[in-house]
């Protein structure tokens, strides 16, 4: 069984690096402020729709929902954003990111399951799990 698969990285806050399966991302696109819809009477981290291939797409702000700083706050205000389209049986959601790192092979059997004392209870119902020391290899 291949145990490497080749992830999205980018950052959440200022410190921390995140990972998501290339196979779950239909699009990557920068998004202007400009471009999105907002909804009333959603929560905080929903900001809204935008115009996808003529579909509307939903846009979260990932740092904030994972109780990280407001994309659309303080010295984190940024005009344009990273939107990382996931799909999932033909659904899809645009997570917002201040930026993309890379593309990396990992290695899914060193991958540590989550634990309480070290992740932010926010984020641990979508937490998969985390890798110690990231391996970049050349592909």
């Amino acid at each position: 069984m291949e145990t490497k698969q080749k992830f999205l990285s980018f950052n959440l806050g200022t410190n921390d690096l995140a990972v998501i399966p290339l196979q779950h991302i239909a699009e990557v696109l920068q998004v202007s402020l400009t471009e999105i819809c907002g909804v009333p009477q959603m929560p905080n981290c929903v900001l809204g729709i935008y115009n996808w291939r003529g579909e509307m797409l939903w846009l979260v702000d990932l740092e904030e929902m994972l109780g990280y700083p407001p994309l659309l706050q303080g010295p984190n205000l940024v005009s344009k954003m990273m939107a990382i389209v996931l799909e999932n049986d033909g659904k899809y959601l645009g997570l917002l990111v201040h930026q993309l790192t890379d593309i990396e092979w990992l290695n899914t059997e060193q991958m540590k399951a989550p634990s309480a004392e070290l992740f932010y209870p926010a984020i641990s119902p979508f937490l998969e799990g985390y890798f110690v020391r990231i391996q970049v290899e050349d592909y």
